[in-house]
């Protein structure tokens, strides 16, 4: 497999929630986005957004209810509104496939990157630890996808000493988190931000 293949690996396993929206096209071949909908142990859902080929799929149809399994990648866009750019995030098919209706959810990503900037250590008001971590994972072409990362209690507090441009290896979930975003003196709206909650990581020298 090529070593840029092996640095950003997702598997997904869940519930097809929303019918396929036109997202691209690139040298002829369309790609469409959806949203997956994981389910958690706890019974949260992550409703997470998948771009895919319209070669790997019907994107005529709607599969809405059914359960699929993804195989890809997890990347980052810069989106440009006005003076400023948001990263949006997705996860990239490279397989996609139809899976029975009682089939387990699975929500699993393993990255191999690069720190950009220095992890932001705190704790909340209860006491818990929390380190962020904004890994830069090479792609092809020059690319670099930029994807932040939560880190919790001691795996918080290994991630503080991380040093900026530090070679991290990591494995975790996906999830997406809900917040509210000022956009105007009286003015909010809901937006969906999209993170890999860790569940271990590995500095390497």
């Amino acid at each position: 497999m090529n070593k840029l293949l092996e640095n950003n690996q997702v598997t997904l396993v869940g519930e097809i929630k929303t019918e396929f929206e036109f997202s691209h096209e690139v040298y002829g071949e369309k790609f469409y986005r959806f949203e997956l909908s994981v389910e958690r142990f706890s019974g949260t859902k992550d409703v997470l957004p998948v771009v895919v080929s319209e070669r790997l799929i019907d994107v005529n149809q709607n599969y809405t209810g059914e359960m699929m399994e993804i195989q890809g990648q997890f990347r980052s866009f810069n989106k440009h509104e006005g003076n400023r750019s948001r990263l949006l995030l997705f996860v990239f098919a490279r397989e996609a496939k139809f899976m029975d209706k009682d089939t387990l959810p699975v929500n699993q990503i393993l990255l191999d990157g690069f720190t950009c900037k220095q992890p932001v250590y705190r704790t909340t008001p209860n006491g818990r630890e929390i380190a962020d971590v904004l890994l830069a994972v090479n792609r092809s072409y020059g690319i670099s996808d930029y994807i932040p990362c939560i880190c919790w209690g001691r795996n918080a507090r290994y991630a503080s000493a991380f040093a900026v441009g530090g070679h991290v290896l990591l494995w975790g979930r996906i999830q997406s988190r809900e917040y509210m975003k000022r956009i105007g003196e009286n003015q909010s709206e809901k937006r969906i931000a999209y993170e890999v909650s860790v569940s271990k990581l590995e500095y390497v020298d």
